[in-house]
Order: structure tokens, then sequence, then C-alpha cells
């Protein structure tokens, strides 16, 4: 197949990353420690630059990808996604033949879709990998990875990902990565407002918080989000490592996708969320959903 000899010649060793955040900058880092050739890119150049020590800074996508085998991409919305992706001087109109994208945001599993078809006329591969485990995970390379798109391209970039992460998972045809990770954020909802909800029953309740949450932590009803969440919401530490306003926006992706009344305890969370965005908390991280129990 042609398509994978002309991989097997490049030997996907020439990375370029578009997104430098808070999780995409130490993702990259991991790129450029394993022995890639990693050109980075973020629409603030000054966030990029910090990247210099590692990596060659790209002023414009065009300069960025013009040269890669692989592209990643993590960004913020599904509009900045498709932007990226789609626009004159995106990703698609310049990066060249048999190269693959990557793109690891939770966005949208139609436009996973879209993306991966325009690719295709392109002779390009597309894959839709978004990830769970938050910047701790980023920054420890223990992320869970979920990717859909052509399994054969997947077992190509297996490697690279595997850099990333811990756990990474075939979910199958494109578009199943973001239906994946949407599932998973409906998982995080419930367990992160629980986790709030229960802290603030104890304390009504005269409880020690601290020691609340050494019980549960220790038996059944403990979770990731009880863990780690837990102790930063008794201390009222709410820097993120995932924005409100992020889980904002999967969660009115997952609503967007199920059938009208199928989610209702992401409805219910989502809709505690929205009014902290409203009074200004949106680039919080999750673990504020503690103020909305503390308001009542």
């Amino acid at each position: 197949m042609v398509y994978f000899e002309r991989m097997e010649v490049r030997n996907m060793k020439k990375i370029t990353w578009i997104g430098t955040g808070v999780m995409g900058k130490p993702m990259a880092y991991h790129l450029a420690d394993a022995g890639y050739e990693v050109t980075v890119y973020n629409r603030t150049y000054e966030k990029a630059l910090t990247m210099q020590d590692k990596t060659t800074v790209a002023k414009t996508i065009p300069e960025a990808v013009k040269d890669a085998d692989v592209v990643f991409t993590i960004v913020g919305f599904p509009q900045d996604v498709e932007e990226i992706y789609l626009g004159d001087n995106g990703i698609l109109n310049n990066v060249k033949d048999y190269a693959i994208v990557v793109d690891m945001t939770t966005s949208s599993p139609e436009l996973a879709i879209k993306i991966y078809e325009e690719a295709l006329k392109k002779n390009i591969q597309s894959l839709d990998s978004p990830v769970t485990g938050g910047d701790l995970g980023a920054i420890n390379a223990t992320l869970s990875i979920m990717v859909g798109g052509n399994e054969e391209i997947f077992n190509k970039v297996l490697p690279l990902l595997e850099v990333l992460g811990k756990q990474v998972t075939y979910m199958g045809k494109a578009g199943n990565g973001q239906f994946a990770k949407l599932a998973n954020q409906i998982c995080i909802a419930g367990a992160i407002a629980s986790t709030a909800e229960a802290l603030s029953f104890a304390k009504a309740n005269g409880l020690d918080e601290t020691s609340f949450l050494e019980v549960v932590n220790n038996g059944s009803a403990a979770s990731w989000q009880s863990t780690n969440m837990g102790p930063k919401m008794i201390n009222e530490d709410y820097d993120p490592g995932f924005f409100i306003k992020h889980l904002i926006k999967d969660l009115r992706l997952s609503q967007a996708v199920g059938e009208e009344g199928s989610l209702p305890i992401s409805k219910q969370v989502l809709s505690q969320y929205e009014q902290l965005l409203e009074q200004g908390y949106g680039d919080l991280g999750t673990q504020a959903i503690s103020k909305y129990y503390k308001s009542k």
C-alpha cells in the first residue's frame, strides 16, 4: 500500500505540535525528550517561545506543518479545531501528502468525522485522539488516550502515543475517540459533583472534612475525583488542572449528542457549572464546583 510505504520511508521523526497550553506543553516536551524533532506552534507566539530550549518554534501553521510527518493538536474548543484544520491557512491545506494528523482536543464527533473525510481527499490520514488525566497526567505521561480512525494508522502512531500516556485504546472508526471522551466526561461530572456534595453534607453536619475524606478514599466510595480533587475542595485550592469552561464545553457536546432526557445526571452538573460560569469562575479548576454547594 503506497500510503504505508511512504510513511515507512519517513520513519515519522518530524513532529509538529499545535497548542502549547497546560496540557500541550508537557506533552510536546515528552516527544522532544524521546528524541523526535518537534516543532511547536501557539496562536500566542510568546507562549511557544518558552519552549525553544527543546523545540523549534514556528510563527504560523503553514510554517509549522510543512515538513511534518505527524501533526498533533490540542486546543480549546471545536471552533478552534475547525479553524486550524479546515481554514485556508490551516493544517490540511499546508501539510504534505501522506502525513498523519492527530487531534487530541475534546471536540465534536461530527467534526472529527468531517476532518477525517477531508483529510482523505488530500492523501492525509486523521485520528481523533482525546485524552483524560488532566495536567498531572500530561506532565507525568500517565494519560489515558482513546483513539478513533483507521486502525492501521493507529498502529503506526501508537509508539508516539505511548510516549504520552500509560493507557492507549483503539476505539474504532473516526469519531469514536470523541464519543469515548464524552462518555468519560459524563463519568467525571457525576464523580466530582458527588464529591463536592458529600463534603458539603459532611461539613453541614459537624464532621471534620479531612477525616471524612479519609474514610471515603479508603473505601468503596473512592474515585480519582475524591482522591485528587477532594483535598483541593477542602483547601479552597481552585487552580486549574482542567478549566470549568472546558468541562462545560464537553458536557454541552454530550448533551447535543444524547437524546433529550437521556443524560439527567450530567445535565444537572452542567447546570451547576453554568451558574459558576455566570459568576465569572470559568477559568477556575473543575474542583471549584464546591463553590456551588457553599453558596447554598
